[in-house]
């Protein structure tokens, strides 16, 4: 267990620190709550599907526990929020990363799937962040971590939904951090690449500085122990998208012309 972590979260040695992962039945939710496991922590984690927690929880059971949740739920989330620290105690670390992709484009924009989008990737969050803020607010601990995207530094064609709920975590977690860390409350955002997982291998177009969920876990873990706001990687892919970002509209807009197929 890292001690500088848990000095981090203002842990207390009577007990092991308490992780709730959200997204965690495949891909970097997965590798994290297993990360975590080896490295002592309890971790509660949730996600839709029943057998995907079952068989993670399979691997570490003494350390990991199913909670399954549909983030759309508003009420089922406040519920497991609070069955989680009834059965386990404190939540000290939350990384929430339910999220969902398909790709778009403006011949086929259908406000459904939109709706849909939104309501996994930006309600979904909203409504975890709801009951742990005020838990964590009233401790005056705890660490929440929310993983939006580097797409949501700028509009990429085939990521019109997608893009706008990772844009509009980044800036809920900017508007909310002064406050969180004036209360002792640590709140981070973690802005993943392409990261090989089940999400994105179904994508049918180029994927650069693709990188493991392991190696993803390895980066979220060093940021975490860190005191920075953003975690971001890999370094290639994030610099890439906050330059084009910086670009006049006329340059930005002649490189994004080239993604559309």
């Amino acid at each position: 267990m890292d001690k500088q972590l848990n000095r981090a979260l203002g842990d207390s040695t009577n007990r092991s620190p308490l992780a709730w992962v959200t997204g965690g039945g495949s891909g970097i939710g997965r590798a994290l709550a297993l990360r975590l496991a080896s490295d002592g922590w309890v971790v509660a984690v949730s996600a839709r599907t029943v057998r995907d927690l079952e068989t993670l929880a399979a691997e570490a059971p003494d350390r990991i526990h199913p909670f399954p949740l549909d983030v759309t739920d508003a009420e089922a989330t406040l519920n497991t929020v609070a069955l989680i620290e009834d059965r386990l105690g404190p939540i000290d670390l939350v990384v929430l990363n339910a999220g969902s992709y398909s790709r778009d484009a403006a011949d086929q924009f259908d406000a459904a799937a939109f709706r849909a989008t939104v309501d996994v990737n930006l309600m979904g969050t909203v409504h975890c962040l709801a009951p742990l803020l005020s838990r964590m607010l009233a401790r005056g601990a705890g660490h929440i971590a929310v993983v939006a995207s580097v797409v949501g530094y700028v509009g990429l064609p085939g990521a019109v939904a997608y893009g706008a709920t990772k844009a509009a975590l980044i800036n809920m977690c900017e508007a909310l951090y002064p406050q969180l860390a004036a209360r002792n409350v640590r709140l981070s955002v973690i802005n993943p690449g392409f990261v090989d997982t089940p999400l994105t291998q179904k994508n049918d177009f180029p994927m650069p500085f693709m990188i493991s969920a392991e190696e993803a876990v390895d980066h979220i873990m060093a940021g975490l122990k860190s005191r920075r706001f953003e975690i971001a990687f890999p370094w290639k892919m994030a610099l890439s998208l906050k330059l084009l970002a910086w670009l006049p509209a006329p340059l930005f807009f002649a490189v994004t012309r080239r993604m559309i197929r």
